[in-house]
């Protein structure tokens, strides 16, 4: 279901069909990527405005589309400077990322072994990106835990988040205690209007 009609897309909706009929989770998120590289630097869709939009104190979310046939959706989102997320996974759904316009920093982590306690949690980050436009990355479970970030003290950052299924939630981790170790917390993510 499309939120609202831009320019390109269908063209957009035609790719990521394409990809995810592909059937294996490697092939589809290869195809994503691929694709979606080309549309961003190709220039042949224009988002809706309102994903230039910051939102006061936190990034923003606006879901473009939600596929009835194949479950996936796909969202913008929107950094203002600075403004980044906690260490968090995908409840295990793979997602590809677009940066479509500014720079984000992405550092990937691998999950440690926490010790004898169950809600530990250690990271540790191994490897880091900074992303411009018409870049893309996949993130595929269990290799889901990551940071994205506007490194930016003035510019906007937008990206597009293609998952697999609909992102209602996830888990994020906070430190605890300043001992490396981290705690694990479901959060509720909501979605902003498209206008």
């Amino acid at each position: 279901m499309l939120t609202t009609e831009f320019p390109g897309c269908r063209k957009l909706i035609q790719a990521i069909d394409t990809a995810v009929a592909k059937g294996s989770t490697p092939a589809i998120t290869d195809s994503l990527r691929n694709s979606l590289c080309k549309l961003i630097q190709s220039q042949e869709i224009v988002l809706p405005a309102c994903v230039f939009e910051t939102a006061e104190g936190r990034y923003a979310r606006r879901e473009l589309y939600h596929s009835d046939e194949y479950g996936y959706c796909v969202v913008a989102m929107t950094w203002g400077p600075g403004q980044g997320t906690p260490i968090h996974d995908h409840c295990g759904m793979w997602c590809v990322e677009g940066v479509w316009s500014g720079a984000l920093e992405v550092i990937q982590y691998e999950r440690m072994a926490a010790g004898d306690q169950e809600d530990q949690y250690r990271f540790q980050p191994v490897g880091s990106i900074q992303a411009g436009p018409g870049s893309a990355g996949s993130l595929i479970p269990p290799h889901e835990y990551h940071t994205i970030r506007n490194p930016s003290e003035d510019k906007v950052a937008v990206s597009l988040h293609i998952y697999s299924g609909n992102m209602t939630h996830c888990a994020v981790f906070q430190p605890k205690d300043g001992d490396r170790c981290y705690e694990r917390h479901d959060r509720k993510l909501s979605l902003d209007p498209v206008h």
